[in-house]
């Protein structure tokens, strides 16, 4: 319109070519006329109100705050049923949450605070030599982990799966100076954690005492166990906090074992294979900084220079 302005035709000629109206011809050139080029654009304007309100948002995210398995359909149930539609409603959720799953966490032991300091404190009054080790156990299954991976677009990988599953009982003991970690393969019971003792007082049969920190599984509080350590003065079992695994330093390096053994279909004497092949491609300083010991609770403050010049 204002080219042909420009050019010398009249507003209701270049109506006529533009099939606009001349008003509507008159006022763009009016605009050009005033403000230049700046003058052509869109002025502010308020728009249709959004579905739901201004305040819609800010509503649902306190809805989410509050604990509970949100859905589109109870959000619009909670809202009171604003008058728009569970995909209208869905747009708007997007923009100030996500679909994420939750994420199970331990209770806690509300005497943790108290627990962590009698550990620090016994930890602190060892002889010299002592050592001082973290032992746990996990659980590895025939049945493979599966993690997500990167794929192409439209393919899904395939794990096969075993026709029954099996399951095996390692136990896992970390020296929290060296990074030296001693392990076996066994039951869940109290006969196969003697033998892990037993290995321990094998490696450091000088050592002047050995402690082992561990939490509260009943293998652990079993009457053979006690009568083991009555038998040998100088091996001492601490124990954590209750329902506090992130306490434990070898807590992580199972999550590492998890993760080697991952998206791997293999027979059961394959499986075994692959756990006594993760301990032994691992070095010390591997497992401490794995392990990250100096970040447990545990331990008084001047032990963490120790485990730095470790790592």
């Amino acid at each position: 319109m204002v080219l042909l302005s420009l050019h010398g035709l009249s507003p209701a000629q270049i109506a006529a070519l533009m099939e606009y109206d001349p008003a509507t011809v008159r006022r763009w050139i009016g605009r050009f006329n005033t403000a230049g080029v700046a003058g052509l654009a869109d002025h502010p304007r308020s728009g249709r109100p959004r579905l739901g309100g201004r305040r819609l948002p800010a509503r649902i995210a306190a809805l989410l705050a509050r604990p509970w398995p949100w859905t589109v359909r109870r959000l619009h149930r909670y809202l009171g049923r604003p008058q728009i539609s569970h995909r209208t409603l869905y747009r708007r959720l997007r923009q100030v949450a996500v679909w994420r799953r939750p994420k199970l966490i331990a209770r806690g032991d509300p005497a943790r605070d108290a627990v962590t300091t009698a550990v620090r404190r016994r930890a602190a009054v060892l002889p010299d030599g002592a050592k001082i080790f973290t032992a746990d156990e996990t659980h590895v299954h025939l049945l493979p982990h599966v993690h997500a991976r990167w794929t192409l677009p439209g393919y899904r990988p395939e794990v096969p799966t075993p026709g029954k599953n099996r399951q095996i009982t390692v136990y896992g003991a970390l020296e929290v100076t060296t990074g030296a970690f001693f392990y076996r393969l066994g039951h869940r019971c109290a006969a196969d954690f003697l033998l892990l003792l037993q290995q321990l007082l094998a490696a450091y049969p000088d050592a002047p005492a050995i402690a082992v920190i561990c939490d509260n599984d009943q293998i652990h509080h079993a009457r053979t166990v006690r009568d083991f350590l009555a038998a040998h003065p100088g091996t001492h079992l601490w124990f954590g906090a209750r329902y506090s695994p992130h306490d434990n330093p070898t807590e992580r390096i199972w999550a590492a074992l998890k993760n080697f053994i991952a998206d791997t279909a293999v027979s059961w004497p394959g499986r075994r294979r692959q756990i006594h092949a993760f301990f032994r491609g691992r070095s010390p300083d591997q497992n401490l900084a794995t392990a990250a010991p100096w970040t447990s609770p545990w331990f008084p403050a001047h032990y963490r220079q120790d485990f730095w010049k470790a790592a």
